[in-house]
């Protein structure tokens, strides 16, 4: 292999070994919470909007299944 590239490999080892500061397993946890509950938030707001705009839609331009 080049040398660059060996370099290049050896000091993103030791970088992410020494100074990349890893989350726990408690934060991770914490932030996999945070993410699913807004995501749920974020789908049912998308869905009431969604269905307010079909209802308006429906009855402005006459439109019923």
């Amino acid at each position: 292999m080049d040398k660059k590239l060996m370099l290049y490999l050896r000091e993103s080892y030791n970088e992410l070994l020494k100074n990349v500061s890893w989350p726990t397993a408690q934060q991770l946890q914490e932030s996999t919470v945070v993410v699913l509950v807004t995501s749920a938030m974020l789908a049912l707001l998308i869905f009431g909007m969604d269905a307010l705009c079909s209802l308006v839609f429906k009855t402005i331009y006459g439109i019923w299944k």
